[in-house]
C-alpha cells in the first residue's frame, strides 16, 4: 500500500533546519549592526560633545596631544584584533565601546572645520553608499573573495599615504586619498558584509558568538567612518 507521506519527516528535517539557520543568520546580522550602530552614535556624541566645548578640544587640538588623539583609534583596532581570542566577550564589548568614544574624540575637529549642513548631508550621504553597498553584499551570489585581496592592498595603501601626508599636509596628495578610499571602502563595505554572513556558524557558543559579532561591527564600523571621512574631505563645505 502507498502511503501518501512516505519521506515527508525525510524533507521536512532539513527544511527546518535551514529555517533555523537563516533566522539565526538574520539574528547575528542584526546584532552586528545593532552594535555598529550604537558605536556610530557614540563616536557622533563625543565628537559633538568636545566640539561643542572649548575647555575640551583646545588643549586638544593646540597642543602636541593632538596626535595622540589621533592615532589612538589605530592603536586600539590593533589591540582588539591581536587579543581578541584571549579576551571575554564582555571585554571586547567594552574595548569596542571605548574605541568608539575615542574615535568621537579624534573626530571632533571636523565640527570645527566644515559646517553642519555639510556634515550632516554627508553623513545622509554616506549612510546610503553603505546601505546599498552593505545590501548588495549580503544578497548577491556573486563570490566577493577575489577582490578582498586588492581592496586589502587599496587600504593599506591609502593608510600609509594618509599617514605622510599628516606630515606633507599636500592637498593633491589628500585628494588622492580621498578618491582612491571612497573606492575602497565602497568596495570593502559589500566584501566585509558577505564575509560576515558566510563567517557565521549556528555551532558558536555564545561567547565565541559574541566576540565575533563585535569584531565584525567593528568591521564595518570603520568602513563606515572612513567612508564619512573620506567624503568629507571631498564634498565637505569648510567653515568661513
Amino acid at each position: 500500500m502507498n502511503t501518501p507521506f512516505r519521506g515527508f519527516g525525510v524533507e521536512a528535517a532539513p527544511a527546518r533546519s535551514q529555517a533555523l539557520f537563516d533566522e539565526g543568520l538574520r539574528q547575528h546580522m542584526l546584532r552586528v549592526y545593532n552594535y555598529m550602530g550604537i558605536g556610530l552614535a557614540i563616536t557622533g556624541i563625543v565628537a559633538f560633545a568636545v566640539a561643542s566645548t572649548p575647555a575640551l578640544y583646545v588643549p586638544i587640538f593646540t597642543t602636541p596631544l593632538k596626535w595622540v588623539v589621533m592615532l589612538a583609534p589605530l592603536a586600539f583596532v590593533m589591540f582588539l584584533s591581536i587579543r581578541i581570542e584571549r579576551v571575554s566577550f564582555g571585554t571586547a564589548q567594552m574595548l569596542f565601546w571605548a574605541f568608539c568614544a575615542i574615535m568621537g574624540l579624534s573626530m571632533a575637529s571636523i565640527f570645527l572645520v566644515f559646517t553642519g549642513d555639510s556634515i550632516a548631508r554627508t553623513f545622509f550621504i554616506t549612510a546610503s553608499v553603505f546601505g546599498v553597498m552593505s545590501l548588495y553584499g549580503y544578497t548577491t551570489k556573486r563570490d566577493l573573495s577575489a577582490m578582498g585581496s586588492f581592496l586589502i592592498m587599496g587600504l593599506i595603501g591609502v593608510v600609509l599615504a594618509s599617514l605622510v601626508n599628516l606630515f606633507l599636509q599636500s592637498s593633491a596628495l589628500q585628494f588622492a586619498v580621498s578618491v582612491v578610499g571612497v573606492l575602497v571602502f565602497t568596495g570593502l563595505t559589500a566584501w566585509d558584509t558577505q564575509r560576515i554572513k558566510e563567517e557565521y556558524s549556528e555551532h558558536y557558543d555564545a561567547e565565541s558568538a559574541g566576540k565575533i559579532a563585535v569584531m565584525s561591527a567593528l568591521s564595518l564600523y570603520l568602513n563606515f567612518i572612513n567612508l564619512f571621512q573620506l567624503l568629507l574631505n571631498l564634498t565637505g563645505q569648510r567653515e568661513e
